[in-house]
């Protein structure tokens, strides 16, 4: 499944409206916000119909996915936004995640669990806020907003720099931290960041990870950026994407593509975003003395002229 979404549900009292882009969704948030009432709105909707008094307009098809046939349906579905309570337990399942990585949906989850098992986006997690009365009527309009920012304490120039993992991104920010007289280190993986930034105190700490996918660490990320200044996040969608942006590898497709992603991502083929833009870095380098290897950088990214063009497409930090 391809593409975004908007999704509109609405009777005579209530109008939701919610953009939707990518394979996998979060709707969090407190009681008494909307999700329940959104939940059973479309419950109601697709069991009574119009009888129920309830609109939802999308150009896909719009479900509830619960109770234990849950996997046979989303098995048998496709190009449909699926919208899942927090109640059904499921959705903390490795079996459910293995599920989602094989659909040709879109889930919606309204959870205020941290899903560790499935790889979603620093920018898809959302709330629900009332903007007030809808169009001078009684109706309350419901509409979603982003939860964190994928910068977090920027601008900043940093001391140290702690990186997602030890691959290639690792080897070109620790080439760029020795350059600078910074440190640099490996988180060696997105659920060890927490505890590599708990044990430092006293310096300008900027963390570097794949923003499509660290959206489960970003509740505890954030507790401890409020609480500790010195702590910066630079959330980017992953490494490739930053080496595709920064116009090293130059292309309209290529551009196009980074405008709206969500229409060459297929959520079949690719878990979570930055495999997609790996993908494209490896296929377009292929052969060329830029050659793409996820494993370990390619020297020739380090090359003064290459290296500049990637750290000027950095916002946020001084380097």
């Amino acid at each position: 499944m391809k593409g975004k979404y908007k999704v509109i549900v609405q009777n005579n009292r209530l109008h939701y409206e919610l953009e939707i882009r990518r394979n996998i969704t979060i709707i969090q948030g407190n009681s008494a916000t909307g999700k329940t009432t959104l939940v059973n709105m479309l419950r109601q909707a697709e069991n009574l119909g119009n009888s129920s008094g309830i609109d939802v307009q999308c150009d896909v098809p719009c479900r509830i996915l619960e109770g234990t046939s849950w996997k046979l349906i989303l098995e048998n579905s496709q190009k449909t936004i699926f919208f899942i309570d927090e109640e059904n337990v499921f959705m903390n399942t490795e079996e459910f995640a293995s599920a989602v990585r094989k659909s040709d949906n879109y889930v919606v989850l309204i959870t205020r669990e941290n899903l560790y098992n499935l790889p979603y986006s620093v920018e898809e997690i959302y709330g629900l806020h009332s903007s007030g009365k809808y169009q001078n009527t009684r109706k309350v309009y419901q509409q979603m907003y982003q939860i964190y920012s994928n910068m977090e304490n920027v601008p900043v120039k940093p001391e140290m720099l702690i990186t997602e993992d030890s691959n290639s991104g690792y080897d070109f920010f620790y080439a760029v931290a020795k350059e600078k007289h910074m440190e640099c280190m490996s988180a060696e993986g997105k659920s060890n960041i927490y505890f590599k930034l708990n044990g430092l105190e006293q310096k300008e700490v900027c963390v570097i990870a794949d923003g499509a996918a660290i959206g489960p660490e970003m509740n505890r990320l954030y507790e401890i950026v409020r609480k500790k200044k010195r702590i910066h996040l630079y959330l980017p969608e992953s490494f490739e994407w930053l080496v595709l942006s920064s116009g090293l590898i130059e292309g309209k497709d290529i551009e196009n593509m980074l405008e709206e992603p969500e229409k060459y991502i297929d959520s079949k083929e690719y878990f979570s975003w930055e495999r997609y833009f790996t993908k494209v870095l490896v296929d377009r380098t292929q052969d060329s003395y830029l050659q793409y290897r996820k494993a370990k950088l390619n020297a020739a990214y380090l090359h003064e002229r290459n290296k500049r063009t990637i750290l000027k497409s950095i916002r946020g930090i001084e380097f």
